[in-house]
């Protein structure tokens, strides 16, 4: 049986280096996040890391993988979500799944995905996650 929570999370860093040449068109950034979740998902503290593409002036696409330490709906332990979204000048779109085999704890064995979307300029976000547990 699957389980919907939902909650925020907080941009808590941003730390983005560029990858090749900063002046082309595509471009390529790697990132490091700091977020901070609330509700549902419970993790006050994560490591984030992107690979973003730039296809133009605040336009473009990233892949990441996200590590949560916590609990999810009271249930403690880690895992990991494998992200992939698109942004533009008026926000980001963002789907995830929890990467097989990453759960740990009471979180052992965790399946599920969600996303988000936020406007640009945005500190604090909505996300969605369904899950499952053994």
């Amino acid at each position: 049986m699957s389980i919907r929570t939902t909650g925020r999370f907080t941009f808590a860093d941003w730390e983005e280096q560029p990858v090749g040449p900063a002046d082309s068109t595509p471009r390529l950034a790697r990132s490091t996040v700091v977020n901070s979740f609330t509700g549902g998902i419970e993790a006050p503290s994560t490591s984030c890391a992107y690979t973003i593409t730039y296809t133009g002036e605040s336009v473009g696409s990233y892949t990441g993988v996200e590590l949560l330490s916590g609990a999810v709906d009271g249930r403690t332990g880690s895992f990991a979500l494998e992200q992939r979204g698109t942004f533009d000048a008026g926000g980001t779109r963002c789907t995830f799944e929890v990467v097989p085999g990453s759960g740990t704890g009471e979180l052992a064995g965790l399946s599920g995905s969600g996303g988000f979307e936020s406007r640009h300029g945005d500190t604090s976000v909505d996300y969605v996650l369904t899950y499952a547990l053994p």
